[in-house]
């Protein structure tokens, strides 16, 4: 305390110094004492405020701290009281056990007087069931049998509930409704009857293929029910779950299966044909079955059971099974010939599932994982099989008749070759979806001052074709010749699509001499996958198709403008199919041809189209100029 006065003097020493500096600030001590004084007076009131407001708030702490005192020990004594009466009703409800065996009698009675009169009516209702199901009366039928089986489960479920280890009257209850699992099971082969017949029935009386649905779903609607019970009871009924709607699938798949294997009315012995005939109604068979389904049978089920598309897998799976079961028989040569082409004339193996792979991968290039190796297994297989069959044909066909196939249809092989052919196509797709940025770049102001685009498409061509590598003859050489053209193509469409316009003579030569370097190099590359397909036996000259971007460079490149209309006829002569629009682009991107040399060149070409030879390979005609027609270039 002596030291907390001290310091206060001290400060109080320094604020008057600091207020009598100067002589004349002595006429103002009375001012300054006042002033103090209100200071004073002010802080000892707040002072005196805040203690004042702490002193309530710990009276009032202390009252409540008071009153929940009082209350612990209110609460305490209740505890204790009910302690004291707890211990004594202990006895109570022992004595109460005989209260607790009436009430759990009088429950029993209750459900009993409650099912009393089913319980008594069971004989006539079972006798009355039965008789709807001779008659084929099946929704009346199952609601009988509804009733007994609520009834029964309702007694059981009771009896499990307040005994559950008293097995005497469960058995007692079960043997009394006894005839209704019989019932039940009467009523399934009446439902499996007209499953079996559905195709027929759908056509003939489709409201009874209607009544057997709705049945199916009320069991499995019960069967849902009684197994969600089952979770917080754990009681189950006798004979369920009764899984009809699966049962129902496993009659469908028995019977499409049976209505194959059923189609075979003859043997070699008695028919040389018999193998014709029998794929030829099965044919017949599964499409009008097929038919059925998707119009008529659809509509008699639910949507969620997916009617005709677990049809047409139950079908294909027989199809399968039987195909495998003809196969593994001691078939003749044209036999076998005869089962293959009617597998791939009449069940498109193939054909369909290869396109489908094919189209979920443009739809996403990153899946599926290994698409080209798989796609280069399909090609392979294909050319396999067209080999096989090729070779027996030869040893012991004579004509298409003894194959089994009508004129009109096509060939197995040529089949097999259509299939290998869109393989190889797809593979290409996958090449030029890689290109397309580079390609896109070529005849541009890009690539004029120094682009990489064909040194990029090089590359990518030749690390795609070390995979193609293990594509077998002829689809090699097929794939090498048609990805050479697609580019060369590619690259004159560059040049008609007029992305560029050559303003002085030093760009032009600066532009076909780019050209024609770019076509050594593409004329390199395919020279180099053609010599491996020399190497395999079948190689080919690649030279020509570069030749195109080094004729169309010449014209790009000619200096003296008055030598423009022979260069553009011998170009002409050289490629038939170029249209006069391709030369009107290719003088455009020459960007120095004045409008009448471009309607005199126009004009005197149209007086004489030349004539493409036989072995020409058009380039051009599949070329587009967009956007661009003959009146707006020689403007």
């Amino acid at each position: 305390m002596k030291e907390t006065d001290r310091e206060a003097v001290a400060t109080a020493v320094q604020r008057v110094a600091g207020m009598l500096q100067r002589p004349d600030q002595l006429d103002k001590v009375e001012q300054y004492r006042r002033r103090e004084a209100r200071k004073k007076a002010s802080v000892e009131a707040r002072l005196k405020a805040a203690i004042q407001s702490q002193l309530d708030g710990v009276r009032t702490g202390l009252s409540q701290l008071h009153n929940a005192l009082n209350d612990v020990k209110d609460i305490q004594q209740s505890l204790a009281d009910v302690s004291k009466d707890w211990r004594q009703s202990i006895n109570t409800i022992e004595s109460l056990k005989d209260v607790k065996d009436a009430v759990v009698q009088h429950s029993q009675l209750a459900a009993a007087v409650e099912n009393l009169k089913n319980i008594f009516s069971v004989p006539e209702i079972v006798r009355e069931t039965q008789d709807l199901i001779e008659q084929g009366a099946l929704l009346q039928a199952h609601r009988k049998l509804m009733d007994l089986e609520c009834s029964r489960d309702g007694l059981m479920y009771e009896q499990y509930r307040m005994d559950s280890g008293n097995t005497r009257d469960m058995t007692l209850i079960h043997g009394y409704f006894g005839s209704t699992q019989g019932l039940s099971d009467e009523l399934a082969k009446q439902l499996w009857m007209v499953l079996q017949r559905s195709l027929v029935t759908v056509r003939r009386d489709p409201t009874l293929l209607v009544s057997v649905v709705r049945i199916i779903e009320r069991e499995e609607k019960i069967d849902r029910r009684i197994l969600d019970r089952k979770k917080q009871t754990g009681f189950v009924p006798p004979g369920r779950p009764k899984n009809w709607k699966e049962k129902m699938f496993t009659i469908l798949e028995r019977t499409v299966t049976t209505r194959i294997e059923g189609t075979q009315a003859d043997t070699r012995e008695s028919d040389k044909m018999w193998l014709v005939r029998h794929l030829e109604i099965i044919r017949k068979y599964v499409l009008d079955d097929l038919i059925v389904a998707k119009n008529l049978m659809v509509q008699c089920f639910p949507p969620h059971y997916e009617i005709f598309k677990n049809l047409l897998n139950m079908y294909h799976q027989a199809l399968s099974t039987r195909m495998q079961d003809l196969a593994s028989e001691d078939l003749e040569a044209n036999e076998i010939v005869s089962l293959l082409t009617w597998v791939l004339n009449t069940y498109t193996r193939y054909k369909d599932e290869a396109q489908l792979y094919k189209e979920e991968h443009l739809r996403n290039r990153q899946h599926p994982h290994c698409y080209v190796q798989y796609m280069i297994a399909i090609i392979n297989n294909c050319q396999t099989f067209k080999e096989s069959i090729v070779s027996l044909k030869r040893k012991y066909l004579k004509n298409e008749v003894e194959e089994g196939v009508s004129p009109s249809q096509p060939s197995m092989d040529g089949i097999l070759d259509a299939i290998a052919k869109e393989g190889c196509s797809g593979l290409l797709e996958e090449v030029f979806l890689d290109l397309e940025q580079h390609l896109n770049e070529l005849m541009t102001k890009k690539w004029l001052l120094g682009s990489n685009a064909v040194d990029i498409i090089c590359v990518t061509v030749e690390d795609y074709f070390n995979d193609f590598a293990k594509i077998k003859k002829p689809y090699k050489k097929r794939m090498t010749a048609e990805a050479h053209r697609r580019v060369v193509v590619e690259y004159l469409r560059a040049v008609m699509q007029k992305r560029i316009s050559f303003r002085s003579p030093e760009e032009r030569k600066e532009g076909a001499e780019k050209m024609v370097r770019e076509a050594e190099q593409l004329r390199f590359l395919f020279r180099k996958l053609a010599s491996v397909s020399v190497a395999q036996g079948f190689g080919e000259d690649v030279d020509g198709y570069c030749d195109t971007i080094v004729a169309v460079a010449e014209v790009i490149k000619l200096t003296d403008p008055s030598l423009l209309y022979l260069e553009v006829s011998t170009l002409v002569s050289k490629y038939p199919d170029i249209r006069d629009d391709h030369i009107g682009a290719l003088l455009a991107v020459r960007g120095d041809a004045s409008r009448d040399m471009k309607q005199t060149i126009m004009e005197t070409l149209e007086q004489g189209p030349a004539q493409a030879s036989p072995s020409y390979v058009p380039l051009f005609k599949d070329i587009v100029v967009p956007s661009l027609n003959v009146a707006k270039l020689l403007k």
